[in-house]
Order: structure tokens, then C-alpha cells, then sequence
């Protein structure tokens, strides 16, 4: 259990912490769940370049480490769904889980039959863009929760403009997220084509 992997179960262990503290409704408990993901975002990016820069690469870490992310983004998503807010959309949100859970159940089974499926760069920008929109979303619902509690309006683009940004920002985190899975299935068609006989 060297560094890098241990950041990674760390970040594991923060998706549910972060899910409980953002499910409350209080303004303090949300600004403990945004600091807990922001966090836990960090610690992806770490991680990798701690791994990559001391050469501690290992079978755990490739495997492990995109599930983390996979976990953490997932949780994230779907409680901003729970919670009901105006930005998220409910069947894109089942999209991104679906190719989540579907790319994660194709690399368990590779990995069982001793094919270590990598990441690719795409997976990777796929997964920085799930953070990206999760940060923007959870800061814009703490501007509006911290605007109606003291009576400051500070929304920089308008409460209506902003929900429309962070849709457009959902969009293109599906339509990012549905390509790299479909590029991981054509990747691995054999495998793939094995596994449906």
C-alpha cells in the first residue's frame, strides 16, 4: 500500500462522507461536503502524478484508481439529482452512470481473465470534466444557499443563466463520457464479443 494507493482509497472513502454531509440540508454541512470533493478531486490528480513521477505504478493503482474516480463522480451526480436542482437532468445523469457502471463491469471481467484494460486520455479528460462540472455545480448551489441566508445576492451570471451554463456543462460531460465508453468497447470488441456468447 504505497502512497498513490492509498490516495486512492482515500478518495473511496471521502465519496460516501461527501454524499452524507451533502444530503443534509444545512448551508454548514454542504460547505463540509464541497470541501470533502474538492479534495477528493485533488487527490486524483495527485496521486497520478505522485505515481507516475516515483515510477509507482501498479496493477492495483490502474485498476483502482479509475474506479475511485468513477465512484466519487457517480456519488456526486446523482445526489445533486436527489436533491432536485433545476440544472441536472435525469436521464443524462443515468447515461453517465450507466457507462460508469457498464466500462467498470467490462474491466473487472478483463481483469479476472488477466487483461489489464488501461485508461485512456479520453477517460481521463472524460473524468476531469465530471469533477470540473461537480465544482461548478455544488460552488453555484453554496452562492444561492449563501445568498438566501443573508440576503446578499452574488450570483455572477444570474441564477436563470447560470442553471443554463451548468446544462450545457452536463451535455457535454455525457456526450464526453458516452465517447470514451464507446471507444473502450470498439478497444476491446473481442473481449467484448467473448463475454456476449
Amino acid at each position: 500500500m504505497n502512497l498513490p494507493n492509498l490516495l486512492t482509497v482515500t478518495r473511496m472513502v471521502l465519496s460516501p462522507v461527501f454524499m452524507i454531509f451533502f444530503l443534509i440540508d444545512n448551508i454548514y454541512a454542504r460547505y463540509v461536503a464541497f470541501v470533502v470533493f474538492v479534495v477528493a478531486s485533488l487527490t486524483d490528480a495527485y496521486d497520478g502524478w505522485l505515481a507516475r513521477r516515483t515510477g509507482i505504478v501498479t496493477s492495483f493503482g490502474r485498476f483502482m484508481d479509475p474506479l475511485a474516480d468513477k465512484l466519487l463522480t457517480s456519488t456526486a451526480l446523482i445526489s445533486l439529482l436527489v436533491l432536485r436542482t433545476p440544472f441536472m437532468i435525469g436521464w443524462m445523469v443515468v447515461v453517465i452512470v450507466a457507462r460508469e457502471i457498464g466500462i467498470t463491469g467490462l474491466r473487472a471481467v478483463a481483469a479476472y481473465r488477466g487483461v489489464l484494460i488501461p485508461s485512456t486520455i479520453g477517460a481521463k479528460w472524460k473524468t476531469v470534466m465530471q469533477m470540473v462540472f461537480v465544482n461548478v455545480a455544488l460552488l453555484h448551489l453554496l452562492v444561492g444557499m449563501t445568498s438566501e441566508k443573508f440576503g446578499t445576492p452574488v450570483f455572477l451570471l444570474g441564477e436563470e443563466r447560470m442553471n443554463t451554463v451548468l446544462e450545457g456543462l452536463l451535455t457535454l460531460t455525457m456526450v464526453l463520457t458516452l465517447a470514451t465508453g464507446l471507444r473502450y468497447i470498439l478497444a476491446n470488441r473481442e473481449l467484448v464479443r467473448r463475454l456476449l456468447r
